[in-house]
């Protein structure tokens, strides 16, 4: 069982940066590939970024590809986002998730969920 609690979310403008962590609580953290998605209001929860067990491997939407890094940190069991070059369009709520298999982009694959952590990037 995990357990996952995201953070570093708020409001900026245009061009800036947040970097959002998640922290996990759970034996099996370092075993699983850790995703963030994000849900627009009234749109659907949409893949951003994906890391391996190990940290080696890395995936990413290409709407963010180039602006967001997704890392992990496996003793302080914790994955981070990196978003830098924020726009209006990357609004919505971002979720921290957990996956026992292998990474993937569906969210129905991701056994574990966080709360969501708000940003909102104004004009």
């Amino acid at each position: 069982q995990v357990q996952l609690v995201e953070s570093g979310g708020g409001l900026v403008q245009t061009g800036d940066s947040l970097r959002l962590s998640c922290a996990a609580s759970g034996r099996a953290f370092s075993t699983y590939t850790m995703g963030w998605f994000r849900q627009a209001p009234g749109k659907e929860r949409d893949f951003v970024a994906a890391i391996n067990w190990g940290g080696g491997n890395a995936y990413y939407a290409n709407s963010v590809k180039g602006r967001f890094t997704i890392s992990r940190d496996n003793a302080k069991n914790t994955v981070y986002l990196q978003m830098n070059s924020l726009k209006p369009e990357d609004t919505a709520v971002y979720y921290c998730a957990a996956d026992r298999r292998a990474m993937n982009t569906n969210p129905l694959y991701y056994d574990y969920w966080g709360q969501g952590t708000q940003v909102t990037v104004s004009s």
